[in-house]
């Protein structure tokens, strides 16, 4: 009888006693190590889920805490008018107490989708999640956990809030999410475990960042960050008011090309040059009475003010006094920019190698239409009375015109 290669094969090893309990011997040997393999695994995440239980109490406990019981705590005195004298800035107190008109909901707003052009720095993060991740099968490799932000930017729109996020997002020592999670204006009744599901994994001494630029003129997120931790340190990036609100306005054309003109909406009255503020373009710039608000609740020294003007001139100048806020080591510096003259900003570069800058995406640095030159110095009049405010409550001024 005749018989194929793998039949002979077989019967050999069946008729071997020796090479039939080898066999056996290496089944049982590779279902040992397997097992082995697995509880390491195992093992290697307990840490993680109790760090994770340890969190999931402390929210639990923060979300029982009800932000209106909160008591406002008026801190820098020096800095607020006592309430019993008066404010030549109080009679627009009642526009902060209704929601601004705006033509375009902010959830379209292609800076809270988290900056799609920085895709190869993400890239990169990513590579560096997976080698963490991988590192967890190593008894000595770091844990990593969800926390809570240490730190937030709360505004301003149009500021260089996306820029200055990017430009955090360098630093080893940080981890920030990319989109815009609105938790205290829009997602408050979400509960704490939402928005701490929402933030990166960290490890011990990285500090959990995020910017949601709205933050900074909503009227209730104040009182909620300091319920959340009153140790939270605010960093807002701050603009020109009138740069800022044709900026605003640019972006808002962008989308809505039938919008009306710039001068339409700024003014209830062209002819006697009154100034409609509950447009929402012209209700940010007003930094001074939002401001106020935040200072019943922090002390000045947790908030930090970055010139949005300076970020595109100095970046490493103010990525210095961002690093010094946060605590951390200075290692954002020049060798991490590039001015683009195309694009009217910096980009930034690795500070190795000779890879091509990378820049914010086209829905930065957009082409401003031209204003008639008499609305903009209307509107400069207009906000000089809040910018010198801002200038004495943060006791820095930021150069935008004149006072006179």
């Amino acid at each position: 009888m005749e018989y194929s290669p793998i039949y002979q094969n077989l019967h050999v090893v069946s008729s071997s006693p020796v090479k039939n309990k080898l066999f056996v011997f290496c089944i049982m040997l590779s279902l040992w190590v397997y097992m082995i393999y697995c509880c390491v695994g195992y093992c290697s995440t307990m840490p993680s889920l109790m760090v994770s239980t340890a969190n999931s109490k402390h929210s639990q406990h923060l979300k029982k805490v009800d932000p209106n019981r909160t008591q406002p705590r008026l801190h820098n005195e020096g800095d607020l008018e006592s309430e019993h004298q008066e404010d030549p800035l109080d009679s627009l107190d009642p526009l902060f107490g209704a929601s601004p008109r705006d033509l375009l909901n902010n959830e379209n707003d292609l800076d809270s989708r988290g900056g799609e052009d920085w895709d190869e720095i993400r890239s990169e993060q990513r590579t560096l999640d997976n080698n963490v991740v991988s590192s967890l099968f190593n008894e000595s490799g770091p844990v990593e956990s969800k926390k809570l932000p240490q730190a937030i930017i709360i505004g301003v729109k149009k500021g260089g809030t996306r820029a200055l996020l990017e430009f955090l997002r360098v630093h080893p020592d940080i981890r920030a999410v990319g989109a815009e999670p609105h938790f205290f204006d829009r997602n408050y009744d979400k509960g704490l475990e939402w928005y701490r599901d929402r933030m990166p994994e960290t490890q011990e001494g990285q500090i959990t960042m995020e910017k949601t630029p709205s933050y900074y003129v909503t009227k209730d997120v104040p009182a909620r960050i300091h319920t959340m931790s009153p140790d939270t340190k605010l960093i807002v990036v701050v603009r020109d008011p009138v740069t800022r609100a044709i900026s605003d306005y640019t972006q808002t054309r962008s989308k809505k090309p039938d919008i009306p003109s710039f001068e339409s909406l700024a003014f209830k009255n062209r002819t006697t040059g009154l100034i409609d503020t509950s447009w929402s373009a012209v209700q940010i710039g007003m930094y001074a009475k939002h401001l106020q608000r935040w200072l019943q609740y922090f002390p000045k020294d947790q908030l930090l003010f970055i010139s949005g003007e300076r970020l595109i001139s100095d970046p490493a100048g103010e990525m210095t006094r961002v690093q010094d806020f946060l605590g951390l080591r200075r290692v954002v510096g020049h060798k991490h920019f590039h001015f683009n003259p195309a694009k009217g900003f910096p980009c930034l570069k690795r500070p190795e190698g000779n890879s091509k800058p990378h820049c914010l995406g086209k829905t930065k640095g957009r082409t401003h239409p031209n204003i008639d030159p008499e609305v903009v110095q209307r509107l400069r009049e207009f906000y000089q009375p809040f910018n010198r405010r801002f200038y004495q409550m943060t006791g820095h001024d930021f150069g935008w015109g004149s006072w006179s």
